[in-house]
């Protein structure tokens, strides 16, 4: 599994929100940004169509709430998010976070590569 991996991305993006959401704390949406070093493969930030993707499926999802794009084509997002500050894990989100054996491996990847990876 690698750091760009879709459910290593699906894994770190859900954890931080709901930590977030636990301790009461405002989001850092640097830590959240594609082209942030938790989400980069070999120091290159995911695409900004692969994030789009990703963003866009855990919001329809019901995963995520309060993304918001700047613009869509078919309504699909094909720019960057212009606002994060109201994103937050849904319990939905939650659920997931918790349950899905495709995160638990993803959870695991990220314990064993803890040292080149503190996002979680």
């Amino acid at each position: 599994m690698a750091k760009d991996n879709y459910h290593v991305i699906v894994y770190q993006i859900l954890a931080y929100l709901y930590q977030c959401l636990k301790s009461g704390k405002d989001i850092d949406t640097k830590m959240l940004g594609r082209d942030s070093e938790y989400f980069s493969a070999g120091g290159k930030a995911a695409s900004e169509r692969y994030w789009c993707y990703i963003l866009y499926h855990l919001q329809s999802m019901g995963l995520v709430d309060g993304i918001i794009f700047s613009g869509r084509v078919n309504n699909y997002p094909y720019e960057r998010p212009i606002r994060w500050g109201d994103c937050m894990i849904t319990p939905i989100g939650i659920e997931y976070l918790t349950d899905n054996s495709f995160l638990t491996k993803a959870k695991e990847f990220l314990k064993d590569a803890k040292a080149v990876i503190p996002f979680v």
